[in-house]
């Protein structure tokens, strides 16, 4: 009797440890797999090199407002190269996109480290190599969100993306601190090395990837009448178009990494305090996300997502408050935390709701919103900082996180009171 006790104690153990860990099924599949691991290594290369150009660019400038133009430039790439991205998506091989476009990011990396490393010490440069790096980028980013649904089944979609968002954001954590650790020992040149070479490492694994041609009624070419086509059929989303505005919300308004620089050397003394700074919300993250298997059991995806972005204000009024570079980090990490919670419920919605056809452009839309609303935030932290100091300006920015937020959602009721459909099969 015992024993048997033992082992149901056993089963129930394990089966409350499933509901609480992140959902491993989908790494089974060998060609998800290979998409995950890619996603990996380029997510710490990628993040390495994003600590190193804004301090590159404060090196030279001493001034967070130019660190903040390097924000401007990756807008500009993302909202015109991340929309025709998804169109290009849609209506050619899938695989081969992420190929090319793993390619042009590894050069472009490669040209950022030559640049340092002979000493051009020009600013424009860098944000020009800065800005073709990020087109590149943002076509890459919606190709290889729509390759997911091809190659898991439906029910697996949505751990599939928790699985994504953690290995991105485990790799954002190592990344800045690896960078923050580098720079005072062997300078920023190696950190762009860093970012080629594990571009390079990516390779073989896309490489392998099975072919995957436009299916359905899917364009033959990706013009602007296409990207407009994938603005018409989002227009009858409602409730993706409100988990689009509320993010831009979040991100806009409460998303200071362009004053780390600043804060690190005036706040916490410099030191290895900007790594921390850049990693603090990839931690979060990636610790949300280890223990993510309870987020597909929230089915008022409306709500969740509503309450996570009024945690991520609060989190950054904490963090512009912080005097110390513990309690900034704890607050930051938070933020992470509760950005992961609503990007999965986010990501999830937008998995299931889009047809093969379309998915594509509205993955270009998703990360024009996910990754451009940062960029927005980039330009107006760094300028406010200029007018009321860096700490005024990110409590500001956190608190209307949470106003504007609230308001949103109360004219959008539709989108508070949505539940997810019990199938998550998507529509194919």
């Amino acid at each position: 009797m015992g024993t048997e006790g033992d082992s149901r104690a056993g089963v129930r153990r394990r089966s409350l440890l499933g509901r609480i860990v992140i959902d491993t099924r989908p790494l089974k599949i060998r060609d998800f797999r290979r998409l995950w691991l890619s996603t990996g290594i380029t997510a710490m290369g990628s993040q390495v090199a994003a600590v190193a150009a804004p301090k590159q660019v404060y090196d030279l400038t001493g001034s967070s407002g130019w660190v903040g133009l390097t924000g401007a430039v990756g807008l500009v790439s993302l909202i015109v190269f991340g929309l025709w991205g998804g169109a290009i998506a849609d209506a050619f091989d899938r695989r081969t996109v992420i190929i090319v476009c793993g390619v042009g990011v590894m050069v472009t990396s490669a040209l950022l480290w030559a640049q340092s490393f002979v000493g051009l010490d020009s600013v424009w440069v860098v944000l020009v190599l800065l800005g073709v790096q990020q087109a590149f980028a943002a076509v890459s980013s919606p190709t290889r969100s729509a390759v997911i649904p091809r190659l898991v089944p439906g029910h697996l979609v949505a751990p599939a993306n928790a699985l994504g968002f953690t290995v991105y954001t485990v790799g954002a954590v190592f990344g800045p601190l690896a960078a923050g650790t580098l720079i005072p020992l062997v300078g920023l040149s190696t950190l762009y090395l860093v970012d080629t070479v594990a571009l390079a490492l990516v390779l073989p694994l896309v490489l392998r990837l099975p072919a995957m041609p436009p299916e359905g009624n899917a364009p033959a070419r990706a013009g602007v009448r296409d990207i407009v086509a994938g603005f018409r059929y989002m227009a009858t989303k409602t409730v993706l178009l409100a988990s689009f505005l509320i993010d831009i919300i979040a991100m806009v308004f409460g998303m200071p990494r362009a004053l780390f620089p600043e804060m690190a050397a005036e706040t916490f003394g410099g030191g290895f305090a900007l790594g921390w700074l850049y990693a603090a919300i990839p931690i979060g993250a990636a610790v949300c996300g280890l223990f993510s298997g309870w987020l597909s059991r929230l089915p008022r995806q409306g709500v969740v997502v509503t309450f996570a972005v009024i945690v991520w204000g609060g989190a950054m009024v904490g963090f512009g408050l912080s005097a110390a570079l513990p309690v900034a980090v704890a607050f930051l990490a938070l933020g992470g935390a509760a950005d992961l919670v609503s990007a999965v419920h986010r990501g999830a919605i937008l998995q299931t709701a889009s047809t093969d056809e379309m998915r594509g452009r509205m993955q270009g839309v998703f990360t024009v919103v996910v990754a451009g609303g940062p960029y927005v935030a980039d330009v107006m932290h760094g300028w406010a900082a200029t007018a009321i100091g860096p700490a005024a300006a990110t409590v500001v920015g956190g608190l209307l996180v949470i106003i504007v937020v609230i308001g949103a959602v109360a004219a959008l009721p539709a989108f508070w009171r949505y539940i997810a459909p019990a199938d998550t099969t998507p529509n194919n």
